[in-house]
C-alpha cells in the first residue's frame, strides 16, 4: 500500500527526459489585448476599412484634439474633425456641412485615406492605423478651392 500511495502521489516515473518531453507544456498567453466582440479589426488590419462596418464607431469613438487646438476645424462653411477609436487603434476624418464633391483626408504616420462627399452633406474616410494619436490630422478640400486642416491631435 505504501508503494501504491507513493506512485499515486508522484506519478509513475516523471523524472526521465522522455517523461518530461511527453508532458504537456502550458500554452503561453497572448500579450495582445482581447478586442471587444463587436470590433472587427485592430491597428493595421483596420487600414482602409469602413469604421462603422468594423464596429469602431459608436460609444468607443471620440473626437481628438491637441492642447493648443480644438477637436475640429472650420473650412469654409464645413466642419472637419479627427475621429479615433481606442479599441480599433485607428482614426478617420469626418466632414459635416459639406457640399457634393468636397474631399476630406485623414493622415497619420505617412498613411492617408480620402473620402468624397456625394449627395449627402457629410461623409467620413476609411480608417488609418494609429500608433500615436499626436500624429493624426484631418484636412478638407472644398469644391470652392478652400482648404484647411485640424492641428495634429493629441490623445
Amino acid at each position: 500500500m505504501a508503494v501504491t500511495g507513493a506512485v499515486l502521489l508522484t506519478g509513475p516515473g516523471g523524472d526521465s527526459d522522455a517523461d518530461r518531453a511527453a508532458a504537456p507544456s502550458p500554452t503561453p498567453k497572448s500579450s495582445a489585448p482581447e478586442l471587444p466582440a463587436w470590433v472587427g479589426c485592430s491597428g493595421s488590419a483596420c487600414a482602409g476599412q469602413d469604421p462603422e462596418d468594423m464596429g469602431c464607431g459608436g460609444r468607443h469613438v471620440r473626437t481628438v484634439a491637441s492642447a493648443s487646438a480644438s477637436a475640429s476645424a472650420t473650412v469654409g462653411a464645413s466642419v472637419v474633425e479627427v475621429r479615433y477609436s481606442e479599441p480599433c487603434g485607428a482614426a478617420w476624418a469626418r466632414i459635416a456641412k459639406a457640399a457634393a464633391g468636397d474631399i476630406v483626408r485623414i493622415s497619420a504616420g505617412g498613411a492617408g485615406q480620402d473620402g468624397k462627399v456625394s449627395a449627402a452633406l457629410d461623409t467620413y474616410t476609411p480608417m488609418v492605423a494609429v500608433k500615436r494619436v499626436a500624429d493624426v490630422k484631418a484636412c478638407a478640400t472644398l469644391t470652392t478651392g478652400t482648404k484647411g486642416c485640424t492641428a495634429e491631435a493629441t490623445g
